[in-house]
């Protein structure tokens, strides 16, 4: 067995899933809502048995590193290390980095913690006193500071640079990092100078770019952001959710802000649930990445006009994917770090929790709009939250908004809902599609039984092996797959099988195997015994045929001997 193999039969996949995804257990099998695509009704499912992930819904499956590998991005290399690390089971001494992009990820990834401790050094040294003050008057305590890892890059020059060509990486390395920029003549310079940094880490906590602000007043970019590498896809990075989403998985519920510093000032009043986006307007990856934690998201962007557009852009988005948007207001026209500095930490927990529905604040904006003293501009205020209310996907959610929100606008119900449901009409509802499964239950009791039990198996080849009638399944070439494995003595369980599968033949095998009830070896032979009734069937039909052929062309011996035959038979 290798190390590949040895590793998964130590790990729990449902135990690493869990750090991605709200599961329930029935069983032995877990559920949740897939990571991978959008959905309000889990199709997600994790079984233990096997050590096996499907969706029902996308069709993603496969195994532990499977999970690792699409979830993070990383390649299989990189998955097996880092489920080894995280388990505390050595690697082999040999090199596992077997590719090109593997061995430049693991480069990058190293250039960044080297980048990170320079940076840190810097801001704990004699020159980093001023930008400590600095850092010390926005309110951020020196534990907060060091948890986040805050920097200091260089006021000018090639230090970065120097210090990475001195750990010996290469040209090409150096230019993939996004750490230095290259000028018109060839030569390197560090991308980031005289700026507090802001490590920015992905979802397992390893540092894979920096944000920047500049502490030079007269600096026209006030942020600067890595480029985007092979280990940083800025659409789909949140800061700071490597640290909120045991908290938000814990407590429910998830934070949004703008900024590192709002980040930062929340989380040190107490709300560690927090994540930002880092310097992008919000993305269904990023929406993915919070819902794998929770579904309510407390959106809190700034209150200036650029924060109140950010917002209204990401709504749409965060309906369209399920997510229970509530929004958080401050009062006073402060950012969240400024509001937790000047009111404290307990009065930004409060207005949190305060946080009104998307829909209730959406109809306070259409209140302060119209004149709500007037019949009609109680129907415009309504009129204006209707096209908010049809983007809702569930029709019967879509109902129930309006009908409260009728109410609590001054709108006759009746009047509202007989609008509502015209509009609606010319909504195309989308249903769900339903699979259908038209396995056999032969397969059902056969095919988990083979997979399973070495001992079903032993019973159960020999019979399959010499039944015609499995000529006639549509699932025959996985059986003969597993009688193949089974002759050449190799191990034989539901990933090995599956890996020797065509992939429209591991869809099948998995809708088979993963929805199939216990059964025993003696279910097992009354299947291989109802194949066999099925073989003499076709062989009864065959003979009479060519009786009656015979008997038809005046070949009455050859009848005879077919008769005696069916006869036997």
């Amino acid at each position: 067995m290798d190390f590949a193999q040895q590793l998964k039969a130590q790990i729990d996949i449902a135990r690493v899933a869990g750090d991605y995804v709200r599961l329930r257990r029935f069983g032995n099998r877990y559920s949740g809502l897939c990571p991978f695509h959008n959905e309000k009704t889990p199709s997600f499912s994790i079984y233990t048995d096997h050590q096996f992930f499907k969706c029902f819904g996308c069709d993603a499956k496969g195994d532990v590193f499977n999970f690792v590998m699409m979830i993070e991005g990383l390649t299989f290399w990189e998955a097996l290390k880092k489920l080894a690390d995280q388990h505390g089971i050595a690697m082999p001494k040999q090199s596992l980095a077997g590719d090109e992009e593997t061995r430049l990820r693991a480069a990058l990834y190293e250039m960044h913690e080297i980048a990170a401790d320079h940076f840190r050094a810097n801001l704990a040294g004699a020159n980093g006193a001023p930008v400590r003050d600095y850092v010390a008057k926005r309110g951020v305590t020196t534990p907060v500071m060091q948890q986040f890892g805050l920097g200091l890059s260089d006021r000018t020059g090639r230090r970065l640079q120097s210090i990475l060509e001195q750990r010996g990486f290469k040209p090409e390395q150096l230019e993939a990092s996004g750490l230095v920029g290259r000028r018109e003549d060839g030569s390197f310079y560090d991308r980031f100078r005289n700026r507090l940094m802001f490590p920015i880490q992905n979802e397992s906590g390893k540092i894979i770019a920096f944000g920047g602000r500049a502490l030079d007043p007269e600096e026209k970019a006030k942020y600067l952001n890595s480029p985007e590498t092979k280990i940083y896809k800025k659409s789909h990075v949140l800061y700071n959710l490597n640290r909120a989403r045991e908290t938000s998985m814990k407590i429910d519920r998830i934070v949004l802000v703008e900024g590192y510093m709002d980040t930062i000032g929340a989380s040190q009043a107490g709300v560690t649930e927090v994540v930002a986006t880092c310097g992008t307007a919000l993305t269904v990856e990023q929406i993915r990445a919070m819902k794998r934690h929770s579904l309510n998201l407390f959106l809190n962007f700034d209150p200036d006009s650029a924060g109140v557009n950010a917002a209204e852009r990401s709504i749409k988005l965060l309906l369209d994917e399920n997510v229970r948007v509530r929004i958080v207001e401050l009062e006073g026209g402060l950012d969240p770090d400024e509001y937790c500095k000047e009111h404290g930490p307990d009065a930004y927990r409060n207005r949190i929790t305060a946080a009104k529905t998307y829909f209730y604040w959406l109809a306070d904006r259409a209140r302060a709009r119209f004149n709500m003293r007037e019949p009609q501009g109680r129907v415009d205020a309504f009129q204006f939250l209707l096209p908010s209310i049809q983007d809702l996907n569930d029709k019967l959610e879509r109902v129930a908004v309006a009908n409260d929100l009728a109410s609590y606008l001054g709108v006759e119900s009746g009047l509202v809902l007989e609008h509502f449901r015209k509009a609606a009409a010319n909504r195309n509802e989308r249903a769900p599609v339903i699979k259908t499964d038209p396995a056999r239950m032969s397969d059902r009791i056969l095919l988990p039984l083979l997979v399973s039990s070495p001992e079903a198996r032993t019973e159960l080849v020999e019979g399959l092996r010499h039944a015609p009638a499995l000529r006639q399944l549509t699932t025959v070439a996985i059986y003969d797959t597993i009688i193949a494995m089974h002759d050449a003595g190799e191990p034989i369980d539901f990933n090995t099988v599956h890996d020797r599968l065509t992939p429209a033949l591991q869809g099948r095998f998995a809708a088979i195997v993963l929805d199939s009830s216990p059964a025993s070896i003696e279910d097992g032979q009354a299947c291989v015994a109802a194949l066999k009734r099925e073989d003499k069937e076709t062989i009864r039909r065959e003979l009479k045929a060519r009786i009656r052929t015979a008997e038809r062309e005046g070949r009455m011996a050859e009848a005879m001997d077919l008769a005696g035959e069916l006869s036997r038979l």
